[in-house]
C-alpha cells in the first residue's frame, strides 16, 4: 500500500508526509479572496483547493485534464457499492430528500439529517471514511420515515436496519482476526456468506508461488458464492460495474486523442483495454507503460488501486487523481532521487534484503485537478505506485506529492495545537523554524527511498499473501522508518537538502508527539486503532518508547497535570529507528506473519485510555475538525458554434451539497 494520508497535527508544507498544517504556517502566500474553508460539521471540515497556473496550459493539455477528470467521476458509483452493498440505495434516497423535500427545514431534526447526509457523502457510504465504524444518525427512524413519505419513497428491511441498527454491519473493515476478518467486515468485496477460510483456499489453488511476475490476484473482482462454489465477479464491461466502466471508457477514449505523447497514449489505451476485459495481465502492462511515461506534464492515477478496504488485502478500491506537474517544486527533490542507491546500500537492514540496483524511482510535486472514488472527498497528500513489487523492482515507480492539496490544508488551518502539546518553547520554535522542511524531506524519503527499498527473499510470497491483514501497516511503517532513520543522517546535509540536523530533530518530535498522543483525537473513547497509517505511527512510537526506557531515550513527563513525551537522546532514538527498520524489513522479506501480528497487536492497536481522554480534553478547545476533505473545482468546456472545445474554464463550487448533487445527476449510473 503506497498512499500517504494527512494525519494528526504536525508541520504544514508543500511536501507533507501524513501531516496536517496546524504547527506551522504555509509557505504559500495567503490570498484573501479565495475561501479555502467551505464548511465544518461533525468531525469534518470541507475545503477547496486551487489549480495553480491553469492558464499556462495549452488547449490540448486543458482538454486532456478535462477528459481525464470526467473519466474519474464517471466511475464514482463503483466506490460507493464497493464500500457497502446498500450504499447506493441509501444515497439515492437521501439525495431525493435533499432535492425534493419541501417541509419544515428549521428544526433540529432537519439539521441532524443534513449532517448525516454530508457525513455519508464524505465517506462514500454509511461507514466512517477513517475508522470504518458505522455513522449513526442523530434523528429518529420515525422522522426518517416521514421524510421518505414526503418525497414518495419507502425503504424496508435490511436497508433501514443498516442505517439505524448499531450492531448490524457495524464495521466496514474489521482487522481483528479474533472477530473474523470477513465475518466482521461489511465491505462489499465478498458476499456475506463467504468465509475467510474459503477465500484462502480459493486463491491457494490459483496462485503460482514460483511466478516471478505474479498478477494482482483478486484486485478487480468481487467474490460471490454460486451453488456452493466461489466465483469472481470481475469488474469489466459486460461484467460487474459494466455501465459505469463504459462511461469511464468513453471519456478515456477522448483523452487518448489528446495525449501528450505516444507513451501516454499507449498507457491510456492499455487502461481502456483493462476496463473492457478485466484482464490483470493488461493491468500490469498498463502500469509498466504508465511508469515509463516520465515526460508528460499531465499525469493520472486511475483504477482499482489500493487494498486498504479489503481485510484480506486483495481487492482494490476505485479511485482517480488527475495531476499537473509542478516543475519548480519537483526540481528541489532531484538530488534525493539521484541518490536512492546510496540510501539502499547504507540502510541498517540485512545485506540479503537490500536491492543490488534500485530502479526508476521518479518523484514529482503535482497539483491536483480532480479526484474521485477512494481519493475523494478525503484525499491522500502523497502517492507511490504501482503496488506490484515485481513491477517496482524491474521497471520502477512514481512518487507524487499533491502540492496544492497540502497548501490548501495550510491555508485553512486553525493553529494553536502545537503550543498546547509541545513540551516547551524550544520545541515550538524548533517546529516553526524547521517543521516545513522536515515534513518535505520525510515525505520524499518515505516515498522515493522507503517504498522503493528492500526486497523479498527468494520463494517468499507477496506481503498480502504472507502478512495478510497486517501487510499495509507494515509497509507504511517500513517506509516511515526509512525516512526517520535518514532524517538524522549527515548525508542529507552533504547533499544540500538541509543545513542542520535540527531538521531531523523537529521531525522526530513531531512524529513521537503525534504517534503517542495527537492522533488519538481522531478516535472515540474506548476505540482501538484500526486504520493502517495510524497503527504504524503508534507501533513505531510505542516500540521505540518502550525499548528506550532503560536509557531514558524518550521521557514521559507530567507538567501541571499535562502529559508530554520528551526526546532526551536523539542519536539513541535514531539507532532504535534503525533497529526496528531492520526487523520490519526482515518481517516483510521473510513473510513472518506471527512477528508482524505481535508487533502490530502489541504496540499499534490498543490505546492508553487515560492518555486518550486527556488528548480529547486538551484538544476540545480548538475549533478545527480532525478530518478534512475537498470540493473539486469544476472544469467547464467552452465550445464554438461547431461544438468544438476552444477553452476549458475553472470554476470553484459554492458548496459541498451542490457538488454532491451535481455528481449524482451527471454520473449516477449504477
Amino acid at each position: 500500500m503506497k498512499k500517504i494520508l494527512l494525519y494528526g497535527v504536525a508541520a504544514g508544507f508543500l511536501f507533507s508526509c501524513n501531516q496536517t498544517t496546524e504547527e506551522a504556517k504555509s509557505e504559500v502566500k495567503k490570498e484573501d479572496k479565495f475561501e479555502y474553508l467551505a464548511e465544518q460539521f461533525a468531525d469534518l471540515k470541507i475545503l477547496r483547493y486551487k489549480i495553480p497556473q491553469w492558464d499556462q496550459l495549452d488547449l490540448r493539455q486543458k482538454k486532456l485534464v478535462y477528459f481525464l477528470t470526467q473519466s474519474g467521476y464517471a466511475g464514482r458509483d463503483i466506490m460507493w457499492d464497493q464500500n457497502y452493498r446498500h450504499n447506493l440505495t441509501i444515497r439515492k434516497a437521501l439525495e431525493k430528500i435533499v432535492r425534493e423535500y419541501d417541509g419544515d427545514k428549521s428544526g433540529k431534526d432537519w439539521e441532524n439529517f443534513m449532517v448525516y447526509v454530508k457525513r455519508v457523502w464524505f465517506s462514500n457510504g454509511i461507514h466512517h471514511h477513517y475508522s470504518t465504524a458505522k455513522i449513526l444518525p442523530e434523528f429518529s427512524k420515525d422522522y426518517f420515515a416521514s421524510l421518505l413519505a414526503a418525497t414518495g419513497q419507502s425503504l424496508e428491511g435490511e436497508v433501514v436496519k443498516a442505517i439505524f441498527d448499531p450492531s448490524f454491519d457495524a464495521k466496514k473493515v474489521n482487522l481483528d482476526p479474533e472477530k473474523g476478518l470477513l465475518k466482521g467486515s461489511a465491505v462489499n468485496f465478498y458476499s456475506p456468506d463467504v468465509t475467510e477460510k474459503e477465500v484462502d483456499a480459493f486463491y491457494a489453488k490459483k496462485m503460482d508461488k514460483s511466478d516471478l511476475e505474479p498478477i494482482s490476484y483478486g484486485l478487480n473482482s468481487r467474490i460471490a458464492k454460486v451453488n456452493g462454489a466461489l466465483v469472481e465477479q470481475v469488474y469489466k464491461v459486460g461484467g460487474l460495474y459494466g455501465p459505469a466502466l463504459e462511461n469511464v471508457i468513453s471519456w478515456l477514449e477522448k483523452a487518448k486523442e489528446v495525449a501528450e505523447n505516444e507513451q501516454q497514449a499507449l498507457a491510456i489505451s492499455l487502461l481502456i483495454d483493462y476496463y473492457k476485459t478485466g484482464d490483470l495481465k493488461t493491468w500490469d502492462a498498463f502500469n509498466i507503460a504508465w511508469v515509463n511515461d516520465t515526460l508528460s506534464e499531465i499525469d493520472f492515477i486511475h483504477g482499482f488501486v489500493e487494498v486498504y478496504n479489503d481485510p484480506k488485502g486483495y481487492r482494490g478500491s476505485y479511485e482517480s487523481i488527475i495531476e499537473i506537474k509542478d516543475f519548480e517544486a519537483s526540481e528541489r527533490m532531484a538530488m534525493l532521487q539521484k541518490n536512492t542507491q546510496w540510501f539502499e546500500d547504507n540502510a541498517p537492514i540485512m545485506p540479503k534484503h537490500k536491492k543490488e540496483k534500485v530502479k526508476g524511482v521518479s518523484y514529482k510535486v503535482v497539483n491536483v485537478a480532480g479526484e474521485s472514488g477512494d481519493a475523494s472527498p478525503s484525499t491522500p497528500i502523497g502517492v507511490n505506485l504501482p503496488n506490484a513489487n515485481w513491477i517496482r523492482a524491474n521497471h520502477g515507480s512514481k512518487s507524487v506529492s499533491l502540492g496544492n492539496i497540502v497548501s490548501a490544508y495550510s491555508e485553512a488551518s486553525a493553529g494553536g495545537i502545537l503550543e498546547e502539546f509541545a513540551f516547551n518553547e524550544e520545541e515550538v520554535e524548533l517546529s516553526k523554524k524547521h517543521g516545513k522542511l522536515a515534513g518535505k524531506l520525510h515525505t520524499a524519503l518515505h516515498e522515493v527511498v522507503g517504498h522503493a527499498s528492500g526486497k523479498l527473499e527468494p520463494g517468499v510470497g507477496t506481503p498480502k499473501e504472507t502478512l495478510k491483514n497486517y501487510s499495509s501497516t507494515i509497509e507504511e511503517g517500513r517506509a516511515d522508518l526509512v525516512a526517520l532513520y535518514y532524517l538524522m543522517d549527515q548525508k542529507m546535509i552533504d547533499l544540500g537538502l538541509m543545513t542542520t540536523l535540527d531538521v531531523g530533530k523537529a521531525e522526530y518530535q513531531s512524529y513521537i508527539r503525534n504517534g503517542l498522543m495527537l492522533q488519538l483525537r481522531r478516535l472515540a473513547v474506548g476505540e482501538d486503532v484500526e486504520e493502517a497509517h495510524m497503527r504504524n505511527r503508534q507501533w513505531i512510537s510505542k516500540w521505540v518508547y518502550e525499548k528506550g526506557k532503560a536509557d531514558n531515550v524518550i521521557e514521559k513527563v507530567v507538567k501541571e497535570g499535562k502529559t508530554y513525551f520528551v526526546i532526551r537522546d536523539y542519536d539513541k532514538l535514531r539507532a532504535l529507528f534503525g533497529e526496528l527498520l531492520k526487523e520490519v524489513q526482515r518481517i516483510k522479506s521473510q513473510g513472518d506473519y506471527e512477528a508482524a501480528k505481535n508487533l502490530v497487536e502489541g504496540y499499534g492497536v490498543k490505546v492508553d485510555q487515560d492518555i486518550h481522554q486527556e488528548v480529547l480534553d486538551r484538544a476540545a478547545k480548538f475549533k478545527s475538525a480532525p478530518y478534512g476533505g475537498f470540493i473539486n473545482p469544476r472544469l467547464v468546456p467552452v465550445t464554438n458554434d461547431a461544438g468544438e472545445i476552444t477553452d476549458v474554464k475553472v470554476e470553484y463550487v459554492g458548496s459541498f451539497t451542490e457538488q454532491m448533487l451535481e455528481y449524482a445527476e451527471k454520473f449516477g449510473v449504477l
